[in-house]
């Protein structure tokens, strides 16, 4: 896969086109708020490379899901949720719509539960 897809929203948001509120940043990701949220706190967690999904950014490099994990920790954490959720949808029937590997991270509900279904 490419470093960018010309016609993908997330290196759209990468490259500055499109704004989008930047929550923190790093030389290998960014984290931005997320427009639908779903918890009172929902980040963004995106490389700045296209890959579409975690697996193949991790085959690519797979330092790089350590970078989205650390960056996804430094912005739950200045937000104050020092516990949150990390998702990664892979796949249409498993909820990824934008296919460049993104983590959500969730926050900010003491209702959250282990239950997915």
């Amino acid at each position: 896969m490419s470093a960018t897809s010309d016609d993908c929203i997330f290196c759209t948001i990468v490259a500055g086109e499109i704004p989008a509120e930047v929550l923190g940043r790093s030389e290998h990701a960014i984290a931005i708020k997320d427009l639908h949220p779903q918890a009172p706190f929902h980040a963004l967690v995106l490389p700045l490379d296209h890959h579409e999904n975690a697996a193949a950014s991790a085959a690519a490099d797979p330092a790089v899901i350590g970078h989205l994990v650390a960056l996804a920790d430094t912005v739950a954490r200045e937000s104050g949720n020092a516990d949150y959720r990390l998702i990664a949808n892979t796949g249409a029937t498993a909820g990824q719509s934008v296919f460049h590997t993104h983590f959500h991270v969730l926050g900010g509900s003491s209702r959250m539960s282990e239950s997915l279904i």
